[in-house]
């Protein structure tokens, strides 16, 4: 799954760290998802899509 965190998250000038921080997760975490290497759980994808104030898919696509 692809996905627009990074673009995202630098739009508004956010650290990986203050994106973990937003959502409760690691750093590390965040660096995972972004990198495509861990699709995150449904709820943390709500957490996210919260985070941004954007829908699910306009954060995720399908490859």
């Amino acid at each position: 799954m692809r996905n627009r965190l990074k673009v995202l998250r630098a739009e508004r000038d956010w650290s990986q760290q203050d994106l973990a921080e937003r959502l409760g997760v690691s750093r590390q975490s965040v660096n995972a998802i972004e990198t495509g290497r861990y699709d995150p759980s449904l709820p943390l994808a709500f957490k996210i899509a919260e985070v941004f104030e954007l829908a699910i898919e306009g954060i995720f696509e399908r490859d």
